[in-house]
């Protein structure tokens, strides 16, 4: 297969291909208009291709002028395109891939608002029609802690059966905590000034809480094709900012002043405002779920970006933590609700842990109070870059195939109007329900 990359703006396009993926041509076809964006992109390529250790041998063919799209759209270089930057245009340039006669793996989010999925389930239609693929990067499906809570809540022994939960204390809750200053592949992650405009990153709501509806949906409803409007209510919104000094700004975008764009979001202090803080409270198929991401500018030294999670059982709780007790490593806990029989529940672990295995060798628990921590070899803990490579490899997975699973389109959309209209919520656009 030939793999093609579009306006590649952000550092997801460039780990797509932090190592080389079985069955694609070394060749890439980069289009772009010239700039900052595409020269980081090269620069992290070149580098792939220099280190000592497992050195790529990608080569790039660049097609760089203010006509990109229109140069991309009648070339057709490719079998697959891999879309990762500027979200304001995201939809428009799925759009035009697909109607190219492309796969098209996009970086999350593939919309950002009402208009953008609109176009999106336009997408998706023509690309039916077309034969052809369009799917997003959900890195997070990869993550061991999360693929063992899904694994575990699919045994009744141990966990029961998913509780609907409540307002008060939901059934499913992730949150996810983020910064806008972090090391990628061992060197400062350097931001696009845009990065920081939600009207073209995208609020918060509509970012990484994609990631976070993704996962409700693929671990508590594996294989079940959702609709929105039947399976699906919103029942709250909230957006908050996230406070950037000019200093903070300059240290990662290396810009000495903000330029216009932002001027909307500058603060009398001479601070920056970026909403990229957001909660939805809402139920899937009577499911009540909770998904919040917060922004930071710097983790604390040692740290990095976080993730909390439960899913509540009628016999278990299945709680990924990652603070400091865990050496701020993603570790998932197993706990028995009150009133589990104290000799039947180990058994029944015991008996859970070898469907386990059989997935995941090696997996074990140790007892930690009246819980049970899951113990997970070395192996299994790749990081989140290497996570590029194993969606890249599902996906071509499919276009071989010829197609995706059957629940995964309906999800997507499902998805999508979720997250965007919580904005609309948050924003007081639109009533809690269905927007």
């Amino acid at each position: 297969m030939k793999l093609t990359v579009l306006d590649p703006g952000h550092f997801h396009a460039a780990l797509l291909q932090k190592s080389m993926v079985p069955g694609v041509d070394a060749t890439v076809h980069v289009y772009a208009e010239e700039g900052p964006e595409l020269a980081d992109y090269l620069q992290k390529i070149a580098s792939f291709n220099a280190r000592p250790e497992a050195p790529t041998a990608w080569r790039t063919e660049v097609h760089a002028g203010a006509d990109f799209l229109e140069r991309f759209s009648a070339e057709r270089a490719g079998d697959v395109v891999v879309i990762a930057g500027n979200n304001r245009r995201k939809a428009e340039y799925i759009a035009c891939a697909v109607a190219a006669g492309m796969n098209v793996l996009a970086d999350k989010p593939m919309a950002i608002d009402g208009a953008g999925v609109e176009s999106l389930q336009r997408s998706f239609a023509d690309a039916a029609a077309r034969g052809v693929l369009l799917c997003d990067i959900m890195t997070e499906r990869h993550e061991i802690t999360t693929m063992l809570q899904k694994a575990f809540s699919r045994i009744p022994a141990v966990f029961g059966e998913l509780l609907p939960g409540s307002a008060r204390e939901p059934a499913v809750v992730k949150e996810s905590v983020h910064h806008f200053s972090k090391q990628v592949s061992g060197a400062p992650v350097k931001r696009p000034a845009w990065f920081f405009d939600v009207a073209q990153q995208g609020d918060g709501l509509v970012d990484i809480t994609t990631h976070l509806v993704d996962l409700v949906q693929w671990e508590c409803f594996p294989g079940a094709i959702l609709d929105f409007a039947s399976d699906i209510r919103i029942l709250g919104a909230k957006r908050w900012p996230t406070a950037i000094s000019p200093a903070q700004f300059a240290q990662v975008t290396q810009l000495a002043r903000y330029p216009g764009f932002l001027s909307k979001d500058v603060q009398p202090d001479g601070g920056l405002h970026v909403y990229a803080n957001g909660e939805i409270d809402y139920r899937v198929r009577g499911v009540h779920a909770k998904v919040s991401v917060r922004w930071d500018f710097e983790a604390p030294a040692g740290t990095g970006d976080t993730h909390f999670s439960v899913m509540r059982g009628s016999k278990a709780n299945l709680v990924i933590r990652q603070g400091a007790t865990e050496g701020h490593q993603p570790t998932l806990y197993i706990e028995p609700v009150a009133g589990m029989d104290a000799k039947e529940f180990p058994r029944a672990l015991e008996g859970a842990l070898a469907d386990v295995r059989a997935m995941y060798p090696g997996i074990d628990t140790i007892r930690v109070g009246e819980s049970w921590k899951v113990l997970v070899p070395a192996s299994f803990h790749v990081g989140h870059e290497a996570h590029f490579a194993q969606v890249a490899e599902g996906f071509l997975d499919g276009v071989a195939k010829g197609a995706l699973p059957d629940w995964e389109v309906p999800g997507m959309i499902a998805k999508y109007l979720t997250t965007t209209g919580a904005l609309e919520i948050a924003l007081g656009k639109s009533a809690p329900g269905h927007p």
